[in-house]
Parts: C-alpha cells; structure tokens; sequence
C-alpha cells in the first residue's frame, strides 16, 4: 500500500540537494526563478535549508504587463538575494523579428508564428535569462517542475523543463502540498491556485479537465479515474514523452 511521508522525505530531499552540490558545485550558488507558486517556493525553501540562505538567488522574471506575483515577497521571506529582469523587452524584439519577416515577404519559407509558439517564448526567454544570471554568480539552476505536471507533458521544452537539476521531479502537486504546510511556508504561496499566467486563461485543472488530485493517485495506482479521464491521462501522457527523455542520437556502433 502507497504511504508518503512528508518528514522522511523533506529531510532526504534536504540532504540530497546538499550532496549534489558537493558532487556538482562545490561553493556555487543556487538560482531559482521565482513564480509566485508553490514549487519555486518550496524549491527555495529547501535550498535555503540545505545550503543557507546566502548561497540561495530568487530571481523574478515577469513579461510584459505582468507583476511579480509575490516573487520579491517570497525572496524577502526566505531572506535570499532577489533579481528582478523583465523579459518584455526579449519577447517584444522576438515577436517583432517574427512580424518584419512576414511584412516583407521576401523570404518564400517565411511563416505565421503559431499560437503555441508564442506561448513557448516567454518560458525559453526565461530559461535563457536564469542561466545568463547563474553563470554570472557562480550558480546552479534549479529546476521546479514536478513528477504531475511532467506526466502529462505540461512544461515547456528548454524553457522550465530545462535545469541542472531537478529535486522535485519525482514528487506529485499532493505530496509537494504536504512538505509545504510541513515547512510552515505561507498558505497563499503553497496553495495557490496554478494557472500558466496567460491573458484570459484559467486554472490549469479547469484545462485539464481533472485535477491533480485525481492525477495524482492515478499515478502513485492508488486508485483509477474514470475511464474518459484516463483514457485523457493516458494519451497526455504518451504524447508529451518526448518532453521528458534525452534528445534521440544516431547509434554508430
């Protein structure tokens, strides 16, 4: 029978992070792109813990007409170091390279960008951003995606699916909900309500059509969903695989 133990496993997810960088990074700094949402939260919470607050660099990364969403608070809080850099620019210069070559139409293979492209941009923006500011302070970057939202495939290739690391990948929304009350980090940071950020989108269970709940016992086989939302889990989760493996190379021997 599934348990999970919500002190056993903070305490081992301590002491891993820790042996991590004594085997990768030695003295180095961990970067962590703060949301506002409950996985970059604990992700710094833990660093904090395993490495001391000095070695820990909250970085708050909005796009155009977007805020921190708590980003800074959460810096303050934890008492880390916080950088603010707002990605508009970078996307505002890449949405206007993709709009001149389609007004000039010299170029026959030139395309419209797609809806899902444009999506993709500002977590790329942001990846590429982190790692400008880690190796520029001695950094390693933290990944903060979990093992729910990586099974069916919601992340961004090379965008916040891409890190050094990644501590939290192997633990569900459920589980990563309990080492954050476990932690006494605020409420409204561990149980705020995910959504991608994007104009007039909703809440990524609404999206899904199932919530992580669900999802999440699905996983662990504790208990099956009903066979429409499985069969939806299912084909997420074959379709998004790509996402999660190492990039296919051709085998010379």
């Amino acid at each position: 029978m599934y348990e999970f133990n919500a002190v056993e496993t903070r305490s081992r997810l301590v002491e891993w992070i820790r042996n991590w960088f004594e085997q990768n990074g030695p003295g180095c700094n961990a970067v962590v792109g703060l949301s506002g949402g409950k996985d970059s939260t604990i992700m710094c919470a833990l660093c904090v813990e395993a490495l001391g607050r000095e070695r820990v660099i909250g970085v708050g990364m909005p796009d155009a007409g977007q805020d921190l969403h708590g980003a800074d608070a959460i810096a303050r809080h934890f008492g880390v170091r916080f950088i603010e850099a707002n990605i508009g620019g970078m996307t505002a210069a890449l949405k206007q390279m993709f709009a001149d070559g389609r007004a000039r139409q010299e170029e026959p293979w030139w395309f419209d960008m797609s809806v899902q492209a444009e999506q993709n941009m500002p977590p790329r923006l942001r990846m590429v951003t982190l790692y400008a500011i880690s190796q520029s302070n001695n950094g390693r970057v933290m990944g903060t995606c979990n093992l729910s939202e990586n099974y069916i495939g919601y992340l961004t290739k090379f965008g916040d699916g891409a890190s050094d690391v990644e501590p939290l990948a192997n633990l569900t929304v459920t589980e990563l909900l309990q080492i954050g009350d476990l932690m006494g980090i605020p409420y409204q940071w561990v149980h705020k309500v995910p959504t991608d950020d994007l104009p007039h989108s909703t809440s990524d269970e609404e999206k899904f059509g199932f919530t992580y709940a669900i999802l999440d016992r699905y996983i662990r086989g504790i208990e099956d969903p009903e066979p429409a939302v499985k069969e939806k889990i299912d084909r997420m989760h074959r379709n998004n695989l790509f996402k999660l493996k190492l990039v296919d190379t051709f085998p010379v021997f």
